[in-house]
């Protein structure tokens, strides 16, 4: 069987998102590419979180064809394999409909950076992006297109939800739980009032640090 691996560290990570609260039911999912062979172990479609084996992931190739997997792979298979191949930088996409977040997407608003927190991860505000529907490459076109002058390693796309990407699966996960506890603030806080604005100066000084000097 192929990327046994990649397929037992997507799968597990499959746990993480209704363990965070971003997913209800079967929406979400998460891929991760594999760098030696450019292949990509996606979650199969309409699956239950629970059910999720390692020898269920689907395997496809960049353009989304599937390579090995006695399931159909994720409805959002073609927005993964397209956000790859536009981002040689990106080995892990997840997508969720994580409700602060998607309650700001069904808005159209981007999330503020308003948190030392978001300055840290994000760099900025998190972005939304247009609206496309579910099945072909467009949403995935449409989030890099959003990406591409920002920091942020995930956006919001209107009247969806989530997606969020990183150097691998389980980076782009952090992304969106990140993305989720945000969002949740961000909309606590205007419900008191009107969240107190961080200079940008001062976000790049804490998304700088955040990137060169935090951690081991």
């Amino acid at each position: 069987m192929l990327l046994m691996k990649l397929r037992e560290e997507v799968c597990a990570l499959h746990a993480e998102l209704p363990k965070n609260n971003l997913v209800a039911w079967t929406s979400g999912n998460i891929s991760g590419r594999d760098p030696e062979t450019n292949l990509v172990v996606i979650k199969p479609s309409g699956i239950k979180f629970d059910d999720l084996r390692p020898e269920n992931m689907v395997v496809v190739d960049i353009n989304g064809k599937i390579v090995e997997g006695d399931y159909k792979a994720s409805s959002d298979t073609a927005s993964h394999c397209y956000i790859y191949r536009q981002r040689p930088d990106v080995y892990g996409v997840v997508h969720t409909h994580s409700r602060y977040a998607t309650a700001f997407a069904v808005l159209g608003r981007e999330i503020p950076c308003v948190t030392t927190a978001m300055g840290d991860e994000f760099g900025g505000p998190i972005p939304c992006g247009g609206f496309a529907l579910i099945g072909g490459e467009e949403i995935g076109a449409l989030v890099v297109e959003t990406l591409k002058d920002s920091h942020s390693p995930s956006c919001i796309l209107q009247n969806h939800g989530v997606f969020a990407l990183g150097k691998n699966a389980e980076h782009a996960v952090k992304a969106a739980v990140m993305t989720e506890d945000n969002a949740a603030i961000v909309w606590l806080a205007q419900q008191l009032g009107t969240p107190i604005p961080i200079a940008q100066t001062d976000i790049d000084k804490l998304h700088y640090r955040y990137t060169h000097v935090y951690g081991q």
